[in-house]
This record gives C-alpha cells, structure tokens and sequence, in this order.
C-alpha cells in the first residue's frame, strides 16, 4: 500500500464554545489575551463557515460535525490535536495537555466516518495524560506519509516516549528537534513552524538553534525530494508555516493556509509554492488570535480507505 501525502477528505469541527482557552495560553504564545471578545464565537463561526465554503468550492469533501455546548471545549475547531486517520484503516488518539481539550474526543465523530470509511483498528494513546506525557496529534507531529517520516519539535506537549510509541505502531522514523520563537520561548507545536508537501516543505529554520538538529532536519527534507522554502520568524507568526497540502475530487492539489498567512509571503514564495499547488485562503483572523492555531489546525486529513470507489 502506497501512502499519499495528501487526501481530499477533511473533517471540520464547527465551533459552539469557541474562544480563549486559558488552560492552553501558558505554553501557546500564539494566543492573544488581549484579543476582542465580544462576539467571539459567533465570528469565528462566520470564518468558519468560509473556510468549508472555500474548501467545498474548490472541489474538497469536507465533513463537518458539530460540537456541542457541554462539555465546554473552547479549542474544538482544531481536531487534528486529537485524532489522526491513516491510510491502512488505522486511527490514533492522542493524549491532550490541557484537561479541557482532552473532552474533545468522541466516539461519535468516529462512529460517522466509519458511514463512509473503512476503519480497522483504533490505537488510544491518551493513556499517557495520566503520566503528564503528551503527543498532540499532527500539531506535534508534521507527518511525511510517503516517506513515513514524524517531524516533531519537543515541547511540554510533544513528548518523545509517545512519538516514539506512535512511530513503533505506524512504521514512521522521528526526527526530533528543539525550536523556540525569537524570544527564546518553545515553539508549542511544530505544525506553527513547518509544513510537508509531496514534494516541498515550508519551514522556519531560525527557530531551530541547535546547527547539529537543524542540519539533520534540512538533510532529511533534501534526501526526500522536498524544496525547503524557508520563513522568518515574523512569518512564523502570521500562521505562514501552518499550511496544509490537500487535493480535490479532481486531483488537483490545492496549498490551503489563513488569509494571514498568504498576506505575509513574499512573491517569489509564492511563486515557489505555486509551482506544486494552487493557493487558497480563507479569513480566519479571529480564530487566529484567540485560539493560537490557523488553518492547518482546523483540517484533520482523513486518509482512511473509502467504502466506495473514489
């Protein structure tokens, strides 16, 4: 069985609760304290809403489930964080930092898919909450399916004993590494400083101070045929590395990233980008300051095999 990096099936969580999350805020410098809280929920449901339009229009399956008002997860529009699908039938669950966002896991979101995909095996790694051991799904970790390669930065919720167990299950090899932002604090999740295509990667180098670590994570991306386009670390901040490849019904690859993010690259990254998928974006500046996470964030890949052709 071929993995493919990218798939044209998505799942969405559209948000009830929506807002910030201060049980998140200590170790997710990308959230804003300062942000406008009026309305919170009900605009980020507008940008919400815009991204599955633009993603529809653009020819992505897209299932969309809602939350629901209690138990109260403020965090639940990013479900990558606890929940992976993959292409042999398996799904992983992942053990969460913050106790609120471990409530965002349920068996009934996984009960819908299997209306529509075929899965095989469910692997439950949240275990490890009660260890204070964390793994935060494809925020922790920044997946090379094709060449079965787990990026991930070490941070209070990455940790590497549960990498590693994930990677013993999968077949995937970790490359581990250090990053912190411009002053000096960790990066919290590796899906903030990079993004694997098939066959580029976007990533912010600066932010990996070891040499000897930011070395081995270039010569990996190099060996496997990625052009590196590299971003600041104010780019960094604008959610430019929290992008994600998918595909559409027809095939065409599409490069989906926050309206931020498009705003803060430079032409000549664009054009480089361009040259391995149309770019789309979508508004999503609420969602962005208050809940610390971007687009990426917001997409959960299902690359389960479908229970019918296509």
């Amino acid at each position: 069985m071929t993995n493919k990096q990218s798939t044209s099936h998505i799942l969405m969580i559209r948000p009830v609760n929506f807002g910030f999350n201060d049980e998140t805020a200590g170790s997710n410098a990308f959230q804003n304290r300062d942000a406008d809280k009026n309305n919170v929920n009900e605009r980020a449901q507008v940008e919400f809403d815009g991204m599955v339009k633009l993603l529809r229009e653009n020819g992505v399956d897209v299932t969309v489930i809602d939350d629901t008002p209690e138990p109260y997860t403020p965090d639940s529009i990013f479900p990558n964080n606890w929940v992976t699908f993959h292409a042999d039938g398996g799904i992983f669950l992942y053990p969460m930092q913050a106790e609120n966002r471990r409530l965002e896991r349920r068996e009934d979101i996984i009960a819908k898919l299997e209306d529509r995909f075929v899965v095989k095996h469910v692997i439950d790694l949240s275990r490890f909450e009660a260890d204070e051991k964390f793994l935060e799904g494809t925020g922790s970790m920044v997946l090379d399916r094709e060449n079965k390669i787990a990026y991930a930065c070490l941070s209070p919720r990455t940790d590497s004993d549960v990498l590693h167990l994930f990677c013993e299950q999968t077949g995937y090899k970790a490359i581990t590494f250090e990053a912190v932002d411009e002053r000096g604090k960790a990066v919290y999740h590796t899906n903030v400083l990079m993004c694997i295509g098939s066959k580029f990667a976007v990533i912010c180098r600066d932010s990996i101070a070891n040499p000897h670590q930011r070395i081995v994570v270039k010569e990996s991306l190099m060996a496997n045929h990625k052009e590196i386009i590299d971003i600041s670390f104010d780019q960094m901040n604008q959610f430019a590395g929290n992008m994600l490849e998918v595909k559409n019904k027809a095939g065409e690859v599409l490069i989906v990233m926050s309206q931020n993010a498009y705003n803060a690259l430079l032409e000549e990254q664009k054009t480089v980008l361009t040259k391995y998928g149309r770019l789309i974006y979508a508004d999503i500046n609420t969602i962005e300051i208050n809940g610390g996470g971007s687009a990426r964030c917001m997409m959960a890949e299902v690359h389960l095999p479908s229970t019918v052709n296509g």
